[in-house]
């Protein structure tokens, strides 16, 4: 079996490739590499990828040629994890939404449809559909108000993807993502931006008094689900389903905060400031779907999750990588941990 792995770089995307090549997979992953965030970290997260069952190509996948030209007889399934994420980000950028969630999505597509022994293509969509339903998030919720373009953009990769698996019955899964954290997250969360800010001194801006609550989702249980989905394709017509995956509880950002000032040993300098209009008040998942299919049982509390990214923040910001939370690059049978 090999996976195509799309955002290999990036975080999800990373713990994604290590846990394939981990069960004996080849695995060929694609990003760009592009700066919304420092690319320094995406390079950091590749060196750690190396493994003589890893290949690696620099791809936008908004470049449809480029996309085609990856098709080979031996992908038989493809976890697309790349997009543009952010949601306030699309308010200023909407452009680069449309580019990667949207003609990139369609790219992904068609190259599942010139791959005939393709099994399953599983894709991220996110939580962010909702809009302003209230928790706890279901699959048969209704998902057409969504409250930003980022939102809209993966509300309509899942229309395109359900049209693709009726006309050319290509196998999908699409998850909707809630909020993902851990050792080498994304700069651009709110978890890992208040972390740097705290360790420098720095105010952070929490909106309505830290009571947005979400559903915060630590990594190694998303890879877990991710991996689960993977090795069950549906076999429905259209052989195509939507799925949440989360922990299936709520906390506070007010919590957060407390648990990152626990761990860095430092006060934050608080600034409070309005909810913005992209945002929703609470996230919530139900996962009794992916539970039921998978087996799926997220098992990392709040304050363990933290507590791990805090050492690997620690890690991370001072230079030194240890072997236990960096370790060299990957060889057959070891995995760094993290």
């Amino acid at each position: 079996m090999t996976i195509l792995v799309t955002g290999a770089a990036g975080f999800i995307g990373f713990h994604v490739v290590r846990a394939l090549l981990e069960r004996g997979e080849d695995v060929v992953g694609i990003d760009n590499i592009n700066d919304y965030y420092d690319p320094v970290l995406k390079l950091a997260r590749l060196e750690r990828l190396q493994h003589p069952r890893f290949r690696f190509r620099r791809v936008d996948i908004a470049e449809r040629q480029a996309v085609a030209a990856l098709a080979e007889p031996s992908l038989d399934g493809i976890v697309h994890l790349a997009a543009q994420a952010g949601v306030r980000h699309s308010i200023t950028a909407p452009f680069d939404y449309a580019a990667s969630n949207l003609v990139g999505h369609l790219a992904i597509l068609e190259l599942a449809r010139a791959l005939p022994g393709l099994r399953h293509l599983v894709y991220a969509s996110s939580s962010s559909v909702y809009g302003g339903n209230a928790p706890p998030f279901a699959e048969t919720d209704r998902v057409d108000t969504p409250l930003s373009l980022y939102a809209a953009t993966k509300r309509a990769d899942e229309m395109m993807s359900y049209a693709y698996a009726h006309l050319y019955g290509i196998a999908q899964t699409g998850l909707r993502f809630f909020t993902v954290y851990g050792p080498w997250g994304r700069p651009d969360m709110a978890y890992f931006s208040f972390a740097e800010a705290i360790l420098a001194g720095r105010p952070i801006t929490v909106y309505d008094g830290g009571r947005l609550r979400r559903d915060f989702t630590y990594i190694d249980d998303i890879v877990a689900g991710v991996l689960g989905c993977l090795d069950r394709p549906p076999s429905g017509t259209p052989p195509i389903r939507l799925m949440n995956i989360g922990n299936n509880r709520s906390e506070s950002v007010a919590d957060l905060v407390a648990l990152l000032e626990q761990g860095l040993e430092r006060r934050a300098v608080v600034v409070d400031a309005p909810r913005p209009a992209a945002d929703v008040v609470e996230t919530r998942a139900d996962v009794s779907a992916i539970a039921a299919l998978t087996g799926f049982a997220p098992s990392t509390p709040l304050a363990e999750g933290m507590a791990r990214f805090v050492a690997w923040f620690r890690e991370w910001k001072d230079g030194r990588f240890s072997d236990a939370l960096a370790g060299p690059a990957m060889s057959p049978g070891r995995r760094p941990a993290g």
